[in-house]
């Protein structure tokens, strides 16, 4: 099927009207996209992966977890919606928009827009502070405009993007606990099954969609064609697996990292930067590697192997690494606090008293401390058998 016979020529319509109001916006000129281009870095893949990764190793493992699981699957939310609905991007559909960024994915939603809703948004409200709350907006809403302005997103891309990250925020907070509970009532063995298979539908019914139903991306019907990718249905594609593979790599780490004892991301100032530079240096290393095998692929013959290395990559970030820490001494476990809670005066600010296990939860002022104790399921009992 030709993708322009299933696209509604409505789209087409409403997108031209977008184009316009960001051509009219882009007179302000090309001074303001060398700024905003160091801003819509905020919202990236690579800043994504390097704030969860300081959190996770080096601020605080209980919410750096968190957080990797909520970025991790609004992510997934993102590039299933992408494939499946073939937004198109402002300087693809108009040549007078001018593409000061370039992307080979589809724009509808925005994954920059969603993104950092949902990171700078989760760490706001976590910091029970109101001056970091509005200051998490403001960056959104900056960023925002960067995408808008860069040419790489339609307004309704990025409406749909914060949306869509409001409401996921939502959803974690109203269902973490009695999701957290289930999950970690279930065997290793089921939980690493679960996680395969919320990461393999979306990826089967994406490619079934795209290969077979939707068919191949066709130019839209405008005046003035402007530079259009490649490959966007393959390269959305492999976005998705990319993200899919980390979801399901991250929660078997994170699973089976809590039933081997959790560990502490506490320390001196030199440990914790460590661990960040080290645990990095293997992420970025394995990636270049991998982009020299995997450049002259495209489709499903790229996006298989990416899910693969991505589900690698993100088993590194939340078991092994943290192990490896832990064995070489720039790590330690979480103490439980005293019988009783902490002494009186005792001083429980961030950074001083220990970190809870992974099922704790996080203080929304930043406050490090809580119950360290084993896992229990309902009525007390202990945690069940969780080998393999």
């Amino acid at each position: 099927m030709n993708a322009w016979t299933s696209r509604p020529l409505a789209m087409d319509t409403v997108w031209g009207a977008e184009a316009d109001a960001i051509q009219w916006l882009q007179r302000l000129g090309e001074w303001l996209s060398y700024p905003l281009l160091a801003v819509t870095e905020l919202g990236s893949e690579t800043v994504v992966i390097a704030v969860l990764a300081l959190v996770f190793w080096s601020v605080h493992a209980g919410v750096g977890a968190r957080l990797f699981v909520l970025v991790i699957a609004s992510g997934v939310v993102n590039a299933f919606l992408k494939t499946l609905l073939y937004g198109s991007r402002p300087y693809w559909h108009s040549g007078l928009v001018v593409g000061y960024a370039t992307e080979a994915t589809f724009g509808l939603p925005s994954g920059h827009a969603q993104g950092s809703t949902v990171l700078y948004g989760y760490l706001g409200i976590r910091s029970g502070r109101r001056a970091w709350f509005w200051g998490a907006v403001g960056l959104i809403a900056v960023i925002c405009f960067s995408r808008i302005y860069l040419g790489v997103h339609f307004f309704s891309d990025v409406v749909v993007g914060v949306l869509l990250g409001v409401a996921i925020l939502w959803a974690f907070f109203r269902w973490e606990r009695p999701v957290l509970r289930w999950w970690r009532s279930l065997a290793l063995r089921t939980a690493a099954l679960y996680a395969l298979a919320a990461s393999l539908v979306p990826c089967a019914v994406a490619a079934l969609w795209a290969l077979a139903v939707r068919g191949p991306w066709s130019a839209p019907q405008t005046d003035v064609i402007g530079r259009l990718p490649q490959d966007p249905v393959g390269d959305s594609l492999t976005g998705l697996f990319l993200v899919a593979g980390a979801f399901f790599g991250g929660a078997v780490g994170l699973t089976l990292l809590a039933d081997r004892g959790w560990y502490s991301a506490r320390g001196t100032l030199v440990q914790r930067a460590a661990r960040f530079v080290l645990g990095i240096s293997v992420v970025l290393v394995v990636q270049i590697v991998a982009d020299l095998f995997l450049r002259e692929l495209s489709g499903l013959a790229e996006a298989v192997p990416t899910y693969l290395l991505y589900a690698a990559i993100a088993f590194w970030a939340t078991f092994a690494a943290p192990r490896m820490f832990l064995d070489g001494g720039l790590a330690q476990r979480p103490e439980p606090e005293p019988e009783g809670g902490p002494e009186p005066g005792a001083d429980t600010g961030p950074g001083t008293g220990p970190e809870p296990g992974p099922d704790a939860d996080p203080a929304p002022t930043g406050d490090d401390t809580g119950d360290g104790t084993p896992d229990r399921g309902e009525g007390g009992d202990p945690a069940p058998d969780r080998r393999l």
